[in-house]
């Protein structure tokens, strides 16, 4: 059983058979046996005691015995252990939610670990292109198909493309978008490490619309019907432990993704490694320990 020691005086109000009675316990006195058994009669007699004070109510103590009577001397006890314990990544943003800054600068790192001739298949967009498509300012609309265009994206296999919305992230990624439209190898990959939240259904018809016009930025004229038939795949890749993993997670499935993409990829042989086993949370531990080291974000 854990103990926790806090530096503050706390008042607590204790009820006793009869009238009660206002008694103050102070947390950082010295190390001695009361330090072990605080809720007993002892150590609220023994902080009295610190502070200078005498109860003055023995009949009302003699009671609090009886309420509050001592166990220590029955409690099998070890002492502390001598090891350290260390928490991994207890400083590093990697275990903290991420902002789009420290997302920006891991992702740049994660690019920069593989060579020119892997990365010639792919290519990912800004993490804030989604959320500012979304924006009813025409203006900052019209800049995110400005900078979609310097991509090219329909000249690569693959298009990964991170979204940030309601505090959480999750990838999005193009498959042969430079195929046409009807073609067995046009898909779009949602991965997503909290599907409890349902992101991929609230998300869709927002990502079809943004699919559509970046179409039409592009000055290509396919009809909107193939847009919406462009399949949609949700798989169950692993799942996040917390509250705060899932901007690690989308960094380390574009990391996968690019390790284990097929060279010639079609929607019936969607990549076979998008499963719930693809990777282990010791695997991802390890990225984020390597990946942390570099030392990009303080």
């Amino acid at each position: 059983m854990s103990r926790r020691r806090s530096n503050r005086v706390r008042n607590t109000n204790s009820k006793y058979v009869s009238s009660p009675v206002r008694v103050t316990i102070i947390d950082d006195c010295e190390e001695d046996e009361y330090l072990h058994h605080r809720t007993c009669w002892k150590h609220i007699a023994a902080a009295l005691s610190k502070c200078g004070s005498k109860p003055k109510r023995t009949k009302e103590l003699e009671i609090f015995k009886l309420t509050a009577p001592c166990f220590y001397d029955e409690c099998t006890r070890r002492g502390r252990s001598e090891r350290r314990i260390k928490c991994k990544y207890l400083d590093s943003k990697l275990r903290k939610k991420l902002n789009s800054k420290a997302f920006v600068g891991y992702l740049e790192d994660v690019w920069r670990g593989f060579s020119d001739e892997k990365k010639n298949s792919f290519v990912y967009l800004d993490c804030l292109w989604f959320s500012m498509y979304k924006s009813e300012n025409h203006n900052i609309r019209s800049s995110v198909f400005d900078s979609v265009k310097t991509k090219q994206i329909f000249s690569k296999k693959y298009v990964f493309l991170p979204i940030v919305y309601w505090s959480h992230w999750t990838l999005l990624i193009f498959c042969n978008f430079g195929e046409d439209l009807d073609s067995d190898k046009t898909c779009m990959l949602f991965l997503d490490s909290l599907q409890t939240t349902d992101s991929s259904q609230r998300l869709e018809p927002d990502i079809r619309k943004f699919v559509l016009d970046i179409y039409r930025a592009e000055g290509r004229t396919e009809d909107s019907s193939l847009v919406d038939e462009i399949p949609f795949y949700v798989p169950m890749v692993p799942q996040q432990t917390n509250d705060v993993e899932c901007g690690s997670f989308v960094l380390y499935y574009i990391h996968r993704f690019i390790e284990d993409a097929p060279e010639n990829f079609n929607v019936e042989d969607m990549p076979y490694f998008l499963k719930e086993d693809w990777f282990s949370h010791k695997d991802l531990e390890k990225f984020c320990d390597e990946l942390h080291s570099l030392g990009t974000i303080h």
